[in-house]
């Protein structure tokens, strides 16, 4: 478990996190996982509890995640300005927040993952992934390389985290 906790970590974080930080985070979702109680005895600060709709190694996984990582908001205006945020000033995006003001949902995650797919091409551009299930925010992603989205799947699934392609997953939930 551990190992794939490790790998999928890394892929999910492109960089945006040190190995130390990886390993840490893969360390405690994999004891999270193992004994939920042990874990919450020796852990009593976590805020979590049985009613939640995903496991404690996964609610690990997700709270220990950076905002440079996991983007959460209500809004594909709001979600794409804390990834162009997350990038720093000196990467230029030929779109911008504001123009996905006023556009429908499929709209403005397409003109996102056009954008997205467009940068660092030796990698297979970014996909924008739904990453575990919706807790407070309408949407929840995580930025993964074309080239690691099998992967990615396969590590989500093994590890038992919920995870699609945003823009697919979108079409098929609005029957494009």
């Amino acid at each position: 478990m551990k190992a794939a906790l490790v790998e999928l970590i890394s892929k999910i974080s492109s960089g945006c996190m040190s190995d130390d930080e990886i390993l840490k985070v893969a360390d405690e979702a994999a004891q999270a996982y193992a004994d939920p109680e042990a874990f919450l005895a020796a852990n009593p600060d976590i805020n979590y509890d049985e009613t939640f709709p995903i496991s404690l190694g996964e609610w690990v996984v997700v709270g220990s995640l950076p905002e440079t990582v996991l983007f959460q908001a209500d809004t594909y205006m709001d979600l794409f300005a804390q990834i162009v945020a997350s990038f720093g000033p000196s990467v230029d995006f030929n779109i911008k927040p504001k123009q996905l003001a006023k556009t429908e949902a499929l709209t403005a995650l397409n003109r996102i993952q056009v954008q997205m797919s467009s940068m660092n091409k030796e990698n297979g551009g970014y996909t924008l992934m739904n990453f575990s299930q919706l807790l407070d925010d309408e949407l929840q992603v995580v930025l993964v390389y074309g080239n690691d989205v099998p992967r990615v799947l396969e590590l989500c699934a093994e590890v038992g985290i919920a995870a699609a392609p945003a823009l697919e997953a979108l079409k098929v939930a609005i029957h494009v």
